[in-house]
């Protein structure tokens, strides 16, 4: 595996290599996500427009298996900053982490990890943020769409030191699997201290 990182619009070449990514990945459970192109090219198109936005990429060879990113919160859209807000937090203190998506065969091996590494030394690295946050989508324990074997990775965050805000939340919308029309979600945030460098 061969992990690389890009900043900015340095990305760009790989941008449809994302969004196919987030669509195959989130397409399971607990997102749900029926894929839009076009909602992510916009999507995307915040990330490399911020000079200091972070991709990490995972490539087998020549394809890209993996993908991460991050920003700074105060170049995120304003659905993820309002919460922060609200809380008296200041955005400027914050790089944010987009998501962390890898295709099935590619888990296991530490690299969800090495995401996580390379996020946070990055921020580390820009010298002016404390705090590194992300948010999770939120599914009923008794969802009726909740595969058997499905595992949250709430213990693995945790491990990590992030801990779940239950009174920070914000919501996106996006078009499930099998609905008609697109429906607004629930996703709650992560928090973490980042250390000095």
């Amino acid at each position: 595996m061969d992990i690389r990182r890009f900043t900015g619009d340095a990305v760009a070449p790989y941008l449809d290599d994302v969004a196919r990514l987030r669509i195959a990945v989130f397409r399971a459970f607990p997102y749900l996500y029926d894929g839009d192109v076009g909602y992510e090219a916009g999507y995307l198109a915040t990330y490399s427009r911020s000079p200091e936005s972070l991709f990490v990429l995972a490539f087998d060879g020549a394809r890209v298996v993996g993908a991460s990113t991050g920003i700074p919160l105060a170049d995120e859209t304003a659905a993820f900053r309002q919460p922060f807000a609200e809380r008296g937090i200041a955005l400027e203190r914050v790089f944010y982490f987009g998501e962390s998506v890898l295709l099935p065969d590619y888990r296991g091996h530490g690299i969800g990890h090495r995401f996580f590494d390379e996020r946070e030394a990055y921020a580390r690295r820009l010298g002016r943020f404390d705090t590194t946050a992300f948010c999770a989508v939120v599914r009923a324990e008794d969802d009726p769409r909740r595969p058997p074997d499905y595992r949250p990775n709430d213990v693995f965050w945790a491990k990590r030191g992030y801990v779940r805000q239950a009174d920070m939340q914000c919501t996106i919308e996006w078009k499930e699997v099998g609905a008609d029309a697109p429906n607004l979600h629930r996703l709650a945030f992560w928090l973490r201290p980042l250390e000095a460098a």
